[in-house]
């Protein structure tokens, strides 16, 4: 009996000893990777146009700070001026400045107030197919092809021969009516007192809308220059047909000679503080505008 009690002792001792590691190495290791996780997160949501700028610089500053986490989403700028009314983003990316309106639902929401920060410029670029031989266009042009009742509707009626569009009708390749990019286009060939022409066709995001175009040879469309490829062609751009045109390109946009040419926005809600300060300070020393020059955008310090 007591050699059997002594090895049933044995038993639950080993039993009892290996459950009791267990809880603790398990215990440990959830605890190791809770520290290991124990990250700020900044929010940053909005403009498709900014998007790749804003993973590059995400990416970059996880080597400046272990103790940060960016995450990046896009969507279009009415989608980040949206989170940020809602509070629920720290930073809001935008192609376009936020609207009055705007400004003052997010102070009824949150009670602070969106405070915005130049990170960069972008000229937006006008986009044809590579083997369009249209090289140059002017901003009444444009208004002919985009607004209201518009009278280009052909490459004839542009004075081109496009050989690759059998129909010879433009293709109009615009973006969705919450992007920054539609609402600063429009207005900068249209004003204020007229609209765009139904029947385009309206993409997501900025890169989307080079890539349609460059299958497409009937197509014109808008985006940023940084979002450029090899299958498609950059226009020129007028003020007006007697008037020089300009590539739009590093160079021209710091010397203010392209026309469709913009800053570039990120919004905080109220005084950015804490790591989001830091972040946002980070992007506007030399290593963070670095990149928005790799990108295809313009740099603050070049205007």
């Amino acid at each position: 009996m007591k050699k059997r009690s002594l090895i049933s002792y044995v038993i639950i001792s080993i039993l009892v000893f290996s459950l009791y590691g267990f809880v603790v190495l398990n215990g440990s290791s959830d605890k190791d990777t809770e520290q290991a996780n124990n990250q700020s997160i900044i929010k940053n949501k909005g403009s498709d146009t900014m998007v790749n700028l804003a993973q590059a610089w995400a990416e970059a500053y996880s080597g400046v700070s272990d103790t940060v986490s960016v995450e990046v989403s896009g969507g279009g700028s009415g989608t980040g001026v949206a989170a940020l009314i809602n509070g629920t983003v720290d930073i809001a990316n935008c192609s376009r400045q936020v609207k009055d309106k705007e400004k003052q639902q997010a102070i009824e929401n949150t009670g602070k107030e969106p405070i915005e920060f130049i990170v960069g410029y972008d000229a937006l670029a006008v986009y044809v197919h590579k083997e369009n031989p249209l090289d140059k266009i002017t901003i009444p042009q444009l208004a002919e092809i985009y607004g209201e009742d518009g009278k280009i509707t052909k490459w004839e009626h542009l004075r081109i021969a496009n050989s690759g569009c059998r129909s010879d009708k433009i293709i109009r390749i615009s973006r969705q009516s919450n992007s920054g990019t539609y609402f600063y286009f429009r207005e900068a060939l249209l004003g204020k007192s007229r609209d765009f022409e139904l029947g385009s066709l309206d993409l997501h995001g900025s890169k989307d809308v080079v890539e349609v175009i460059g299958r497409t040879p009937c197509a014109i469309g808008y985006s940023g220059m940084g979002y450029a490829t090899d299958h498609v062609k950059m226009l020129e751009v007028a003020t007006d047909l007697d008037e020089p045109s300009y590539a739009p390109n590093l160079e021209n946009v710091i010397a203010k000679t392209y026309p469709i040419a913009r800053p570039l926005y990120m919004y905080s809600l109220g005084e950015p503080s804490g790591e989001a300060k830091a972040y946002l300070d980070w992007i506007f020393s030399p290593k963070g505008q670095k990149i928005v020059e790799e990108l295809g955008f313009v740099p603050l310090e070049s205007n």
